[in-house]
């Protein structure tokens, strides 16, 4: 039988009055597993307790086989993306990437080497002289990706790693996610968005309320969500453009504009998304900005489970 890359037993983590994590016994298994649940599950907190920026307040965590509390070493065998931005503005996306790359004890040669690699892996090295402060969600979020590649770890952790991204960057991003683990790499990828996590991977954790609702394979729910339509908010160039394009398929069931975005329904994701994509690449409807994805639905189906 194979190791688990993440054990957590008996996990539980507090703040005060408020339960982050509640009581948590999982195995993570290699290749890519999802975590997916609404906003405020305690997707970030296990992944926070897994990557040991938070000590838990029971139980433990043990990552690729070991204790991840005082044990440095291990540091070096993960890569971590986290969902906020903390970045130091001033420097280039370049400079940032290579003084985190070596922190894992490479020399400054190297290190500049692995982060050319990552950021030209992440599609970035275009602008990888150019200050952080100058970039858009999109490109924050793929430097942020490369930081965690550059030193190529065993597991790769993803707090929403493709938040704010155009689809071509999601399409892209989500193939490197699935081609680590075609080399033997893990990844634990989170989301709340069930597209997203399905385009990876089969293998899903269902989070709500911090605890563990369900693990297996993602189709086991999808019909059960699907009967929920998805929301879907897309910032483009030309809103009314695009709003006339997208209305005339049967898949989209209303829409409504905000300053700049298009937020629609649909009934059939992955038909919506796949289109989406190719209209991205060809420029057909204009240039498309972003796509993300309120998790009204997803909460909905939740609430329904667990009543």
């Amino acid at each position: 039988m194979t190791a688990p890359v993440v054990t957590a037993d008996h996990l539980s983590k507090w703040y005060g009055q408020v339960i982050g994590l509640n009581d948590v016994s999982v195995e993570v298994g290699p290749g890519i597993t999802g975590l997916l649940g609404p906003n405020g599950a305690g997707k970030s907190t296990l992944l926070k307790l897994v990557t040991c920026q938070l000590t838990p307040s029971k139980g433990g965590v043990r990552v690729l086989g070991e204790p991840i509390w005082g044990n440095p070493p291990l540091f070096f065998r993960l890569g971590f993306c986290p969902e906020q931005d903390a970045f130091y503005e001033r420097m280039t996306g370049m400079e940032w990437v290579t003084a985190l790359v070596g922190l894992n004890g490479l020399s400054e040669s190297e290190a500049a080497e692995a982060a050319r690699s990552a950021l030209d892996t992440v599609d970035l090295l275009d602008a990888a002289d150019r200050k952080i402060g100058g970039y858009s969600k999109g490109m924050r979020q793929r430097v942020k990706l490369a930081q965690a590649i550059a030193h190529d770890p065993e597991l790769l952790v993803l707090d929403e790693p493709l938040a704010g991204m155009d689809p071509i960057a999601r399409r892209k991003v989500i193939r490197l996610i699935k081609d680590r683990a075609a080399r033997g790499r893990s990844v634990l990828v989170s989301s709340h968005i069930l597209h997203e996590i399905e385009a990876m991977t089969a293998t899903i954790l269902l989070m709500h309320n911090g605890r563990i609702l369900a693990e297996g394979n993602v189709h086991t729910i999808r019909d059960l969500i699907d009967e929920h339509p998805h929301q879907v908010r897309v910032r483009a160039s030309d809103p009314r453009g695009l709003a006339r394009a997208l209305i005339a398929h049967d898949d989209v069931l209303k829409l409504q504009f905000e300053d700049g975005a298009v937020v629609l329904e649909t009934d059939r994701p992955d038909a919506f998304y796949g289109r989406l994509t190719e209209a991205a690449a060809t420029g057909a409807l204009g240039e498309i900005h972003e796509v993300s994805s309120p998790d009204d639905n997803l909460q909905a189906v939740f609430d329904y489970l667990v009543k």
